[in-house]
């Protein structure tokens, strides 16, 4: 079998992007939202330098791709009306055959006109004088600052100082709700991110590294032309206790866990998911305390998602089931209201420092609020949402600022499923990850 042949067989076939159908009914609801005699420009995200004259892999601004699925670099969507109609014109480069042959072929004007859902196309060459002879006489211009500035100098000369409206208004409550195109391809994302892992699992033993199990998955998602949708954390030991850990330099230790959270993008759209195991394929006694309690909360805050519940009802669910698993491992000295507090910042808050969940989608913490702490209207659970369930405990032996018996020192658990809010309950898109205790210790270290 060749190389994530596994993988490859159990994916099937990869979906469609999203239709340009889909793309035009997108426009024409964005362009319903705004005030009258409005233009719109999106931009795209711009090119980073890594050192001198080396550059980050761009990544497409996410409300450009979302309108138009423009991916290529440059890019300048801009919504305006003509003859009592919105047009969506696409400003990118001409072709340029020297310097093709140093960066590769563009689509050109004509390219972009035929093969994207847009209107017309103009040269990136010509935006400054064309755009503002656009907007001359238009009493709102929406725009996001930051992102390009040849694009921000001619608004503000426009505006006279004055301030742009936000676009992301608008298109953020368009992005909430998922279609059946991008719950395919959220799909498809969640099930290669799931396999990967699987094959991080079989390949782990003590002694290899953290890198080496980032190599396995990261591989896995440019073996099917992939890409991380945020860079992979992989954390042995202590370093599963720090939240955001993504150094990956470590050896992974005999009697460790190892927590992953590692996820791809396909067509932008993103898959986060994160499992802990143990390096050597079984739990301690300690560990599989605090797994089973994670596991537990993590069921407890999927079940909760039901439409029509609001936000908050998955952070009270793992909240209360974390709090109560605390006291009785006697862990926590203290009654379960003052464990979770007045509003979820008790003292369980010790171990279980981040929210339990958010949105996902084209970005991996997606827009359109609801995350704990936020200070959004909270939102109610929807038919179309995707989320994440990732309830946690962490007791770093690195920690000065907490107490707890040796036994559970250094001991990092995270559990992370996507799931699709549906009349029907929720969905786990990621159900081919395993995470039952008699799955892991029957999977890690058996290739």
């Amino acid at each position: 079998m060749t190389m994530y042949g596994r993988v490859t067989s159990a994916l099937g076939k990869r979906p469609k992007g999203i239709e340009h159908s889909e793309m035009r009914q997108r426009q024409r609801d964005f362009c319903a939202g705004m005030t009258a005699n409005s233009v719109a420009i999106i931009t795209n995200n711009p090119v980073a330098i890594r050192s001198r004259d080396t550059h980050h892999r761009h990544r497409f601004n996410s409300y450009l791709h979302y309108l138009t699925g423009w991916h290529g670099e440059d890019g300048v969507a801009v919504f305006f009306q003509s003859d009592g109609d919105w047009k969506c014109r696409l400003y990118v480069r001409p072709r340029n055959v020297k310097m093709e042959i140093w960066t590769g072929k563009r689509p050109g004007l004509g390219g972009a006109l035929s093969g994207w859902p847009v209107d017309e196309t103009m040269s990136r060459n010509d935006i400054n004088e064309n755009l503002s002879e656009l907007l001359n006489d238009i009493e709102n211009v929406y725009h996001i600052h930051g992102l390009d500035k040849e694009v921000d100098d001619v608004v503000d000369s426009v505006l006279h100082g004055g301030e742009p409206m936000d676009p992301r208004s608008i298109i953020d409550e368009m992005r909430v709700i998922k279609s059946n195109g991008e719950i395919a391809l959220m799909l498809y994302s969640a099930d290669l991110a799931s396999y990967a892992h699987v094959e991080a699992m079989r390949e782990c033993k003590p002694g290899m590294g953290e890198w080496h199990m980032q190599s396995i998955i990261e591989g896995c998602f440019l073996h099917h032309k992939s890409e991380w949708s945020y860079p992979s954390i992989v954390g042995s030991g202590d370093n599963a206790t720090i939240l955001h850990y993504n150094e990956n330099k470590d050896i992974m230790k005999d009697g460790d866990l190892v927590l992953i959270d590692a996820g791809c993008e396909i067509d932008g759209y993103a898959s986060d998911i994160t499992r802990t195991f143990p390096v050597n394929g079984q739990f301690t006694e300690a560990q599989r305390a605090i797994y089973e309690l994670v596991l537990k909360a993590q069921l407890a805050g999927i079940e909760a998602c039901q439409a029509g519940s609001p936000w908050s009802a998955m952070h009270r669910a793992t909240s209360e089931v974390l709090a109560q698993g605390l006291i009785d491992l006697k862990i926590l000295n203290c009654t379960l209201e003052d464990a979770l507090g007045e509003d979820f910042n008790g003292l369980y808050r010790q171990f279980f420092m981040h929210g339990t969940g958010h949105f996902l989608g084209l970005d991996v913490h997606d827009v359109g609020g609801g995350r704990q702490g936020d200070d959004k209207p909270e939102r109610i659970l929807t038919p179309g949402m995707v989320v994440t369930i990732e309830p946690g405990l962490y007791f770093g032996s690195w920690r000065e600022d907490i107490e707890i018996d040796r036994k559970w020192a250094g001991i990092g658990v995270r559990i992370e499923d996507d799931v699709l809010i549906s009349e029907n309950g929720p969905v786990v898109l990621t159900a081919n990850c395993p995470k039952e205790i008699t799955e892991i210790e029957g999977l890690v270290g058996f290739n």
